[in-house]
């Protein structure tokens, strides 16, 4: 299914360029503008939007609030269609109690102990949302506010500008943060994340992408058949709160190791005493490769089902793979079925969980006249 879908495009491609030979410029080359449609509307009467995006077989439907991936549809191996994410229906359920469903996380994905750090001799306090923790950049994170949002067809690419600014103290982060995520969908159908922000004081920054994954279509039901891979040799063990100890521990010889492609399911239940405290995987995987200039593959996930596969690359030095352990079959999703345990997973590329509390894990310290950048790339095949 990959060569013919590969052949459709290419062929799209070729045509493009004649377009172009004759003045067609680059519309011809590109996939059809986003276009946008209302969505919902929140309780204080601002508007959400929708926003539709086509482009190499991949369709995509991002919501201006929490800049969330709604729905994200490939074909299977006989060119079959289906959403492999999960998400709601309604603007209701998003706001009342989604799991960060498809959602931009910010101004911290993950973890922050105790919600406390101190940077430049400073100690600041954080929203505490997880127990003791903050988690995902507190009560009010980014997923819980609406974007500005700007569609762009060039070239041959299609997407999106996410524009939000967190103003300072919000959630007790330091300084002005001013964000624009980018959501590009190219020609071959891939899907790239750029994030980018600047702040006028020190502060610390870690965004990601918090979309549940189900390759064999949402709602369809468990991911513990899917085959992963990760490029890691190491991970960070936590405590009972999910807070990394500090110790980069070795993959070899324990359920973390997914450096040979292996079923999510096959070493699940263990009973590996960091599986009993997250109820399943929810840790950060130390990336081989480390920081690096650009997108290196570092996650394969294949489900032998439908024969979908996604492809992870990025620039970002860890990788937090969750398997679905807290959902418990109370959420129905956009196919009107229910979301239990390990119906999903996710793959969120970022710094490490507590960056700020460990000296010895990588900075995410952003200063003024800085411009954090990091860029995430998914590619689709059957």
């Amino acid at each position: 299914m990959e060569l013919n879908r590969r052949t459709v495009i290419a062929g799209t491609a070729a045509a493009g360029l004649a377009a172009t030979a004759l003045g067609g410029a680059a519309e011809a080359a590109s996939g059809r503008k986003p276009v946008r449609e209302l969505f919902g509307t929140l309780a204080d009467g601002t508007k959400v939007y929708r926003w539709s995006l086509e482009n190499g077989g991949t369709r995509l439907k991002v919501l201006s609030y929490g800049g969330i991936v709604q729905t994200l549809e490939l074909p299977d191996r006989h060119g079959r269609y289906a959403n492999v994410v999960a998400g709601f229906d309604d603007i209701a359920d998003y706001v009342a109690k989604s799991p960060y469903f498809g959602a931009l996380i910010g101004r911290y994905g993950n973890r922050i102990g105790k919600g406390q750090f101190t940077l430049d001799g400073k100690s600041y306090q954080l929203s505490v949302n997880d127990g003791a923790n903050s988690l995902h950049g507190g009560a009010q994170g980014f997923d819980k506010h609406v974007w500005d949002v700007e569609p762009f067809a060039k070239g041959s690419d299609v997407g999106l500008h996410l524009h939000y600014t967190s103003v300072d103290g919000e959630m007790g982060y330091p300084g002005t943060l001013r964000t624009t995520v980018t959501y590009t969908l190219t020609r071959h159908g891939d899907w790239r994340i750029d994030y980018a922000a600047t702040s006028d004081k020190a502060t610390v920054v870690n965004l990601t992408s918090h979309v549940y994954w189900n390759l064999a279509g949402e709602g369809s039901g468990t991911i513990e058949d899917h085959e992963l891979t990760i490029a890691a040799s190491r991970y960070t063990p936590t405590d009972s709160g999910l807070i990394p100890t500090g110790e980069l521990a070795g993959v070899a010889g324990t359920p973390f190791d997914f450096r040979h492609a292996k079923p999510v399911g096959r070493d699940l239940r263990a009973g590996h005493e960091q599986q009993v405290l997250a109820k399943g995987y929810d840790h950060n995987w130390v990336l081989d490769k480390g920081i690096t200039a650009r997108p290196e593959h570092v996650a394969t996930l294949r489900d032998p089902r439908s024969g979908r596969i996604l492809k992870i690359a990025t620039d970002q030095p860890g990788l937090q793979f969750y398997s679905g352990n807290f959902l418990d079959g109370t959420l129905t999703g956009t196919g009107g079925r229910t979301y239990r345990q390990g119906d999903a997973l996710c793959l969120e590329t970022q710094h490490f969980p507590d960056s700020p509390n460990h000296a010895n894990f990588p900075s995410t310290v952003l200063r003024p006249g800085q411009t954090y950048r990091t860029s995430t790339l998914h590619t689709f095949g059957a």
